[in-house]
């Protein structure tokens, strides 16, 4: 019997629902990357980390860091991509505890924690990288057919951001092989930088040029 080639289900779509718009901040002009610490969303503005309540909106901190790029929390301590490097920063004081070297190529990205690993989304080269937190070696690679800017996991799910030819989405692929699941599209004229689930419901996605970060709402359907 000759085996037939297995067809790959289309990928589900939907428009993304937009709950919440925050900033432009004071005396930013970008949001690299963003994550969230069960109470305060963090967002990466190029030359500090600002933390700002989501009920709100108000910025309550500030940390003066270099934060180019993706944003992650362990459940205790920060973790920010910044120039060449992933710097691990203490909560409570702002200090930077311990750095390893960012991968190799200079296009990261989205970051973000899970299964006792770092996940960073490298933009050009179109790939997930799992990164070992203590020694930064990868661990794993997940190839994707478009840029890669946030990341982040609902559950077992992983989903990231991309941001290429003017268009965004916000993807969920199959950590096995990349194949895209799902897709969430973002109205025209709206990037996505930086990309955290909030745990509930809610997506938190950096807004890179606009200074903004946005509210989506996980899709049920």
């Amino acid at each position: 019997m000759t085996s037939q080639p297995q067809r790959r289900l289309r990928a589900a779509e939907s428009t993304a629902d937009i709950t919440c718009e925050y900033g432009p901040f004071p005396g930013t002009e970008r949001v690299n990357g963003v994550t969230f610490d069960g109470r305060q969303v963090w967002a990466a503005t190029g030359d500090k980390l600002l933390a700002f309540d989501p009920a709100s909106g108000e910025v309550g901190r500030a940390i003066d860091i270099p934060c180019d790029a993706g944003t992650a929390f362990d459940g205790t301590h920060l973790y920010q991509i910044g120039e060449n490097r992933i710097d691990k920063i203490e909560l409570s004081t702002g200090r930077v505890v311990h750095s390893i070297p960012a991968p190799d190529s200079g296009s990261s990205s989205g970051l973000t924690w899970a299964e006792g690993s770092l996940w960073v989304g490298q933009y050009r080269d179109r790939r997930i990288l799992q990164v070992d937190p203590a020694t930064g070696r990868v661990l794993r690679s997940i190839e994707s057919d478009r840029f890669v800017t946030g990341v982040t996991w609902v559950g077992d799910e992983l989903w990231h951001g991309t941001w290429e030819d003017d268009e965004s989405e916000l993807r969920r692929v199959d950590p096995a092989g990349g194949e895209v699941l799902r897709r969430v599209q973002l109205p025209d004229g709206i990037g996505v930088s930086g990309l955290e689930y909030d745990g509930q419901s809610l997506f938190y996605c950096g807004g890179g040029a606009s200074g903004k970060v946005r509210a989506v709402r996980y899709p049920e359907d």
